[in-house]
């Protein structure tokens, strides 16, 4: 049901129609322009909250990657001696620990954004869309601090730049939609399901080693590869590796399996969030 609030003369008060619920469910997407303002200091309030009374500030970006690195890097590149595709290890590594961190950041906070945002939620209106795409746009930032490092370390390293690195802008749209895709559907089963919270850890855990970030998918058996490409992160990572290092992706044209999961899962998740939406202030 909804409600139209029609505008008339200063001396008449105004009139308040009730329509019937619309058959079908409308995405309405034009409402994240309207409230596009509002989506920014989301965002904004985000990062600042992140930061906020922090000894390392932004230093954290750079942190977390650069730990798993190192360890990926004595344990799989030295240790192990996977092969890396020619390129040296730490490069490989972080080259896919970027999409990576990216796509964890939007899994644990978008899951959590529509609760702990609940008192929001339940006072005014806005497009509840906006709260998990601000949960997702926050991590750009950290993206793009990792991105930097990533560039000096290929310097120091001395592996060059291809023409494959226009297509930069384009994978990082990808793996933006890969995260939001995944988010949008946890944080409208966390409203009604808060064991989505305790599954987090693991899911974040499992999903990690499931994806080629540490190895190449080169060492996946050639039987089992179709199922590694189910895995909308093998695509991200591996575009990615194609793009800033000029790594051919052994999966060839089983990546296509990762383009069409991640539209499955954001066009589902979207119909899914606009269903749930109008009882998000009632279960909260």
């Amino acid at each position: 049901m909804s409600t139209v609030l029609q505008q008339n003369p200063a001396s008449q008060p105004p009139t308040i129609e009730i329509l019937p619920p619309r058959r079908g469910i409308s995405l309405d997407l034009g409402d994240l322009w309207r409230y596009r303002e509002l989506l920014y200091f989301l965002t904004w309030r985000d990062i600042k909250v992140r930061y906020k009374q922090t000894a390392l500030g932004v230093a954290w970006a750079l942190l977390q990657p650069l730990l798993a690195t190192v360890l990926f890097t004595l344990i799989f590149g030295y240790f192990l001696e996977l092969p890396s595709g020619g390129v040296p290890y730490p490069v490989f590594t972080l080259t896919a620990l970027l999409p990576w961190q990216l796509f964890a950041y939007a899994l644990n906070h978008s899951s959590q954004s529509l609760v702990e945002d609940r008192n929001l939620i339940t006072k005014i209106y806005f497009p509840r869309l906006i709260i998990p795409f601000s949960s997702v746009s926050a991590g750009l930032l950290d993206f793009a601090i990792g991105l930097i490092f990533l560039l000096v370390m290929m310097l120091v390293y001395r592996v060059p730049l291809t023409w494959q690195v226009l297509a930069l802008p384009g994978l990082v749209a990808y793996a933006v939609l890969a995260a939001l895709s995944v988010g949008l559907w946890l944080s409208a089963l966390n409203v009604q399901y808060r064991d989505v919270r305790y599954t987090l850890p693991f899911l974040t855990q499992f999903w990690m080693y499931a994806t080629p970030i540490a190895y190449s998918a080169a060492i996946i058996p050639e039987g089992w590869r179709w199922l590694a490409c189910l895995n909308p992160m093998t695509g991200v990572v591996e575009g990615f590796r194609w793009a800033l290092l000029g790594i051919p992706s052994p999966l060839g044209g089983l990546l296509w399996i990762s383009v069409v999961v991640v539209i499955v899962l954001l066009v589902s998740g979207l119909y899914y969030f606009k269903r749930m939406e109008e009882r998000f202030a009632d279960v909260i």
